[in-house]
């Protein structure tokens, strides 16, 4: 179908009105069977983040209840989803997997990149669940038909929190893993457990695994302090790293009971307090902006002020079905992993009706012309809208931080003396846990 090659470009649309991400790590190749294998903590916006890092049509395994799922059964049939079978959904219909495991091993020969969540099912955990055969088993089998191995990526999927619109997302594309030994091995059952256990360790290079969610805020503070005290590189790839290296180092130290992990919990928390009432990040707090150069960038933005009545206005005009999106999204059955996709669908939903709903009044109260401007006006006016406010928002943020630097010196001075202690024991923590 052709709506299946636009599936990248609509996935970038869908993924950057809700989020902002960033992509690094390999390439995934253009063309030729390559196995993508990912986490899967945020419903049907994995699929489209995953789409996003391997800019190509993916083909996506997913479960067969999804198919029949009234609110989103027909987006996944139309995107050329294969359903898998699962014996806790309905027994009697494993024996269709044989059929699917067919299918797919056959558009891997046919040269497609198949995208699967090994883990099974999308999940609200803070960690890799277990993972399942299928993906080991798909590319075992697909090897038959194509004579040789193919590459395997594994896609990690952080988010920093996956329901709040415009939060950070980091997507990290892992190197291929070589696992031509296993292609043509006798024992399928050794085979099959040794390609899963390198399929775990390749996804857990590229995700961030916590004891509990409670910890992720900790992680990311105390990684942000010390990429800003030493100035480390902010790609995705590097912070990930970071990220599960700060992970292990400070579970280590908690797991054996150490007070040092709870001195240092308590250290993390308190700076990030504080940074939030002064809405700064610790990049921002080691800083400085002169008043010259404050102006100057004030001036460059000030047309954003002229847009921002019209922009209210549109907005204001939407928030009838942006307030329904939001409201479906938060009573959704299938639970906080899927908020997001339902906040994004739902938006896509109710607005396309709301314009519609608009462009009839206007051509019903003024004429069929007035309507057809409508039609045509009101989306762009929307999404022009959207991007104002988010633009006026940071804007704000960094009006907000020039003032707070420059009216409160003092306080700024004690709080980034104590980031640069903090750096330092993290440095020391993290030399005691390596060793």
């Amino acid at each position: 179908m052709a709506i299946r090659g636009l599936m990248p470009l609509i996935s970038r649309l869908a993924t950057r009105a809700y989020y902002r991400f960033t992509v690094s790590g390999v390439r995934v190749p253009a063309e030729g069977p390559v196995l993508l294998v990912a986490n899967h903590n945020n419903s049907l916006m994995d699929p489209a983040f995953v789409t996003v890092a391997a800019q190509r049509e993916v083909r996506f395994l997913a479960k067969s209840t999804l198919f029949t799922h009234k609110q989103i059964g027909w987006l996944v049939r139309l995107v050329g989803s294969i359903p898998v079978y699962r014996a806790q959904d309905d027994r009697r219909l494993l024996g269709q997997n044989r059929n699917i495991f067919v299918a797919v091993h056959q558009a891997l020969a046919e040269g497609a990149a198949v995208g699967i969540f090994p883990e099974g099912t999308s999940h609200s955990g803070s960690r890799l669940s277990p993972l399942k055969t299928g993906a080991a088993r798909i590319a075992l089998g697909a090897v038959r038909l194509i004579g040789r191995s193919f590459p395997i990526i594994p896609v990690g999927l952080v988010f920093r929190d996956r329901n709040s619109v415009r939060s950070e997302v980091r997507i990290v594309v892992g190197e291929p893993f070589d696992w031509s030994d296993l292609a043509n091995r006798a024992d399928e059952k050794f085979s099959v457990r040794e390609l899963t256990a390198r399929i775990d360790r390749a996804m857990r290079r590229v995700t961030l695994n916590l004891d509990s969610w409670e910890d992720a805020a900790i992680v990311h503070v105390a990684e942000q302090i010390w990429a800003a005290e030493h100035g480390s590189p902010r790609d995705s790839e590097a912070t990930v790293s970071r990220l599960a290296l700060i992970a292990s180092v400070l579970q280590k130290f908690r797991s054996r009971g150490d007070a040092e992990w709870r001195s240092t919990a308590r250290e993390l928390r308190a700076h990030a307090r504080m940074l939030q009432r002064m809405g700064l990040s610790p990049q921002a707090l080691k800083e400085d902006v002169s008043w010259t150069a404050a102006l100057r960038w004030s001036l460059m933005r000030f047309p954003l002020l002229a847009s921002i009545p019209l922009a209210s206005l549109a907005l204001l005009v939407y928030w009838p079905p942006l307030a329904g999106a939001d409201w479906i999204s938060k009573h959704n059955r299938e639970g906080p992993d899927s908020e997001s996709t339902y906040r994004v669908l739902g938006v896509a939903l109710f607005c396309t009706i709301w314009t519609l709903l608009l462009a009839g009044a206007a051509a019903w109260a003024l004429g069929w012309v007035w309507g057809l401007v409508a039609l045509l006006l009101l989306p762009a006016a929307g999404a022009g809208a959207a991007m104002v406010a988010e633009q006026r928002r940071l804007r704000w943020m960094a009006v907000r931080r020039f003032f707070v630097r420059h009216l409160h010196r003092l306080r700024l001075g004690r709080m980034r003396a104590r980031q640069v202690a903090i750096a330092k024991h993290l440095d020391e923590l993290l030399d005691l846990g390596m060793q």
